[in-house]
């Protein structure tokens, strides 16, 4: 097969501007899917690893933490512009530029002898791979007309959802039997395969040269202005969400200021970018109705997987205590779940309305929050594994379709920009996710400990008789009469930590489902394939 057969509702598609040549265009999925596997599992690997760097590098927990807040600036920053990048640059040459950039950071982040180089191979790294997953989808976009490009974003998307997953798995192994160097390296020959296999088997297609040449002749206009606006918003935003917590919010001085330089060039942003010719930014297309609810859809898509990704092995770990590895196999079967849901999703987004699949998976993940919700200190590690897998089963009918009902409307020309917003919008998400499920766990665990041990006083028989319970086990286990009471007191405040640190884990499934519910009545915005697919043929 040397190009993706045209189907019903595939009018105005055309094979022309499709990267596959005359090679099967699956072949595409597979080789692109390699360098998205490699970035995609880096920011999760790492993540495990920073203990481990902290004290090979000799520095402070909190200082190590700028390799992942470095990074992930980095990424924010070039991920708007990239499709403008792949338009000037050529797709397929950027594309390779930022591979083997990435490639080569990884190596000089494996071998940085201080925190300092570390930071910096961090920043290129991330910078680089801030382009790689919008211009992947652009090359989808145009190889596959659109009654295939819900199978083909499947395939794809196995990867950006399963990557998080295997990340801290993969992390925890090489850290605890290697070094924490070989976070990095292992991405060296993986990306030398990637180089190989990209300039082997894509194609820059001749429409898209003759797109750039016409660009380049009537003269590059850069927009400066609009570059460093939303580099500032993006960067000083990822700041701001990234060490908020941490940095106990504003009343830190530094996240005051981030979270003003952010906020005063979004207001300044939006006015300049659409009143430019020709704006690095295209944000006039969130004004599409699919594409604007789109993106506020894989926005809520990123909360959910980067948000529960990270807090359901954080409850396993500080209220079970469970072991890293432990907590991260807990996730093994929700990864293996979106496997196989996967292909099942691909088949039906070319038989049935998008909004039709997208409104079921909301309604999945609602459902599946709030049997979360359920959960308590005795849940066992099968009900963390069920609960996980009932939840992700619903993850890949929100990517695919999303990912596929956003192009309809636009013009085949706009693929890469449009790859480019939708990664911001997705990659936001995963920000504000984690940032909100820390700063939500901690305040609520904060207020039901504070009404927990208001009931902890004299005054309570329950709380007299418990004490005395326990005095008298701890006592008839050997415990001297002096020590037993103070025993007891430490043992009911141990039991109260963790009932708070339950409920606030409780507040948060509570919150995410209603958020989900709450999204559902934006479907009605959106239009079908068949509402939009006359547009998507333009030039």
């Amino acid at each position: 097969m040397a190009r993706a057969p045209a189907g019903a509702g595939d009018q105005g598609w055309t094979p022309a501007r499709s990267v596959a040549g005359g090679r099967n265009p699956w072949t595409i999925v597979a080789v692109i899917s390699i360098a998205t596997f490699m970035t995609v599992l880096d920011t999760s690997i790492v993540n495990v690893a920073l203990d481990h760097i902290a004290g090979g590098l000799a520095v402070s927990y909190d200082e190590a933490t700028w390799v992942t807040t470095s990074f992930l600036v980095a990424t924010a920053i070039v991920i708007p512009i990239s499709g403008w990048l792949a338009n000037v640059i050529g797709r397929k040459r950027y594309y390779m530029i930022s591979v083997a950039l990435f490639t080569a950071a990884s190596f000089a982040c494996g071998i940085a002898p201080n925190l300092t180089l570390l930071i910096v191979a961090r920043i290129i790294q991330g910078a680089a791979g801030g382009g790689l997953a919008a211009a992947e989808q652009s090359m989808l976009a145009d190889t596959f007309p659109p009654s295939q490009r819900g199978m083909a974003f499947a395939a794809y998307g196995i990867v950006v959802i399963v990557g998080p997953v295997v990340g801290p798995i993969v992390g925890g192994l090489i850290t605890d039997n290697a070094s924490w160097q070989w976070c990095f390296l292992i991405n060296v020959p993986v990306g030398i395969l990637s180089l190989f296999l990209v300039h082997s088997f894509v194609n820059e297609p001749k429409a898209l040269i003759d797109d750039r040449k016409k660009l380049l002749e009537r003269g590059l206009r850069v927009d400066f202005i609009g570059f460093i606006l939303v580099a500032l918003f993006l960067g000083c935003l990822e700041v701001t969400l990234d060490r908020g917590q941490r940095d106990d919010w504003f009343s830190n001085p530094t996240i005051v200021a981030t979270a003003v330089i952010s906020a005063l060039s979004l207001i300044l942003f939006i006015p300049w970018e659409l009143t430019r010719e020709e704006p690095i930014v295209p944000i006039a297309m969130f004004g599409r109705p699919n594409f604007g609810v789109a993106s506020i859809f894989l926005m809520l898509t990123g909360v959910i997987i980067f948000g529960t990704t990270l807090f359901i092995p954080q409850l396993l770990q500080q209220v079970l205590g469970y072991t890293a590895t432990d907590a991260g196999l807990a996730l093994t079967a929700g990864g293996l779940a979106t496997v196989v849901a996967m292909p099942v999703v691909g088949l039906l987004s070319g038989r049935i309305d998008a909004r039709l699949l997208i409104g079921f998976a909301f309604v999945v993940q609602g459902l599946a929050l709030l049997n979360m919700s359920h959960l308590n200190t005795n849940m066992a590690f099968s009900d963390a594994a069920w609960a996980r897998t009932f939840q992700a089963v619903g993850l890949p009918f929100l990517f695919v379709p999303i990912t596929s009902i956003a192009y309809v409307g636009l013009k085949p020309s706009e693929n890469n920009q449009a790859s480019a917003l939708m990664n911001v919008a997705r990659n936001l998400g995963g920000t504000i996710g984690i940032s909100s499920v820390q700063t939500m766990l901690a305040q609520r665990s904060q207020w039901h400990q504070a009404r927990m041990v208001e009931t902890l006083s004299p005054l309570n028989p329950n709380y007299v008789q418990g004490l005395d319970a326990t005095t008298n086990a701890l006592a008839g286990a050997g415990q001297s009469a002096a020590a037993a009471p103070t025993q007891a007191l430490g043992l009911i405040y141990q039991a109260v930590g963790r009932q708070a640190q339950m409920l606030s884990y409780i507040d948060v499934f509570h919150t995410l489902m209603f958020v989900v519910f709450a999204a559902i009545p934006l479907l009605l915005i959106m239009r079908g394939a068949g509402g939009g697919q006359a547009r998507g043929g333009e030039a």
